[in-house]
């Protein structure tokens, strides 16, 4: 005796562990989201800095404008333009009569940083071992003036 038993095909998905998987990524989403958004602002130009001591050679100064060209206050025309090739070959050349030569970069404080990484990474393919930065205390001071004090 051979029994056949009609058993109906179950027609309907089994959405439970689909609704696991999508709870769970709703929750990682959740935590990640406001991580991502996070950020400071900053102001570089202003900074309380230590004064650079008195040295015996003139620094070479690599300035950027708020255009992001750059200038160097050695050469012809310290006023002109100077293209990146150009940067290279004078500080390289500056830097292989004296090694101690200080270098230090003065740049806007409305330069896209990007440029200022430029630069600085400029005055190193040149041999620049150490790299400063100048800033402007005074411009710290006035900003000061306006802020409640810490209590």
């Amino acid at each position: 005796m051979v029994r056949t038993k009609k058993h109906r095909l179950m027609s309907e998905i089994n959405v439970v562990p689909y609704i696991d998987v999508m709870l769970v990524l709703l929750i990682i989403f959740m935590i990640t989201a406001p991580l991502l958004t996070q950020g400071i602002q900053v102001d570089l130009p202003k900074a309380v800095a230590q004064p650079i001591e008195n040295q015996k050679d003139e620094p070479l100064v690599l300035s950027i404008d708020k255009e992001g060209r750059f200038f160097l206050n050695i050469g012809e025309s310290p006023d002109a333009p100077v293209e990146d090739s150009v940067v290279l070959e004078r500080v390289s050349a500056v830097l292989r009569r004296n090694a101690d030569t200080p270098v230090l970069v003065k740049g806007d404080q409305n330069v896209p940083y990007g440029r200022v990484v430029v630069g600085a990474s400029l005055l190193q393919q040149a041999g620049a071992s150490k790299v400063g930065f100048l800033t402007d205390p005074k411009g710290l001071e006035d900003n000061d003036r306006g802020r409640r004090p810490r209590r």
